[in-house]
């Protein structure tokens, strides 16, 4: 058993790191309103023209590849190459990689060019980036997939890309191909709101920017929004997937460190 180190939350309100998010058309403002609740301070630019500037300035970087056009893959590997060069932490999030293959051979040139401190993939994403079946239809992954088949694969793609992995799902499973973690206590409301993946990548750059160990960053991001999703759950009351949008946001921006504890199963698998 694994006690995530909840006291990161805190770290981020008293240094409220600058987090660069290459985000995507849909879940843009919820990335934002995310990092914000945290105690970070996000900013969404975009253009290839201020990467080099915004780079200088930030903590942590994470490249969301969702709704893509050639535009975002330049200024992804442009921003990606920036935070190789200065140390910085970056999150690479393939969103949909297995839709088309346009979308997998553009990613695999990112992955050529740089190697991202985390990749923050579903089931279906891992599959596409390993060259197997994929199970995606669309973005989504519907198949959650066993937990030994998920954990093999998220083992393989960290030893393939030399980098930590966050398979995420109703378990989620964190490697950097050696170790292995499982993070469990989620709420399955957490399928039925787009983007929760999106702000997952998020929390990983927040934390990142204030814990120098990527795994024990990702870890935590993913404990924390486990118990978020469950806080959720209660302050929503079944009313909807709307409610339960809104509670996520409210939990993640009044949930203190000494609220988490206990909420979350961590286990080493």
């Amino acid at each position: 058993m694994l006690i995530p180190d909840f006291s990161l939350l805190e770290s981020v309100r008293l240094r409220r790191p600058l987090i660069h998010c290459i985000s995507n058309l849909v879940s843009a403002n919820d990335c934002a309103n995310l990092a914000l609740a945290v105690g970070a301070s996000p900013i969404m630019g975009q253009s290839l023209q201020e990467m080099e500037a915004i780079a200088a300035a930030s903590a942590a970087a994470v490249l969301n590849t969702g709704t893509p056009d050639e535009e975002k893959f330049r200024v992804c590997l442009l921003r990606g190459r920036e935070a190789a060069r200065l140390g910085q932490p970056a999150i690479l999030d393939p969103v949909g990689i297995g839709a088309s293959l346009w979308r997998l051979e553009r990613t695999e040139e990112l992955l050529e060019a740089f190697t991202p401190s985390l990749l923050r993939v579903n089931l279906g994403e891992a599959q596409a980036l390993l060259h197997l079946e994929s199970q995606e239809r669309g973005v989504d992954s519907p198949a959650a997939g066993s937990l030994s088949q998920r954990a093999e694969l998220a083992r393989r793609l960290a030893c393939e890309r030399g980098t930590v992995v966050l398979l995420s799902g109703p378990e989620d499973v964190v490697t950097d191909g050696a170790a292995l973690w499982r993070v469990s206590g989620g709420s399955a409301q957490a399928a039925q709101v787009t983007g929760t993946g999106c702000m997952l990548s998020v929390l990983c750059g927040v934390f990142a920017a204030v814990e120098g160990d990527i795994l024990a960053a990702a870890v935590a991001a993913a404990a924390f929004w486990k118990v978020c999703s469950r806080r959720a759950d209660a302050l929503a009351e079944g009313r909807g997937p709307g409610s339960f949008r809104t509670a996520l946001m409210d939990a993640a921006g009044t949930l203190r460190a000494a609220d988490c504890a206990g909420a979350v199963q961590v286990q080493h698998i």
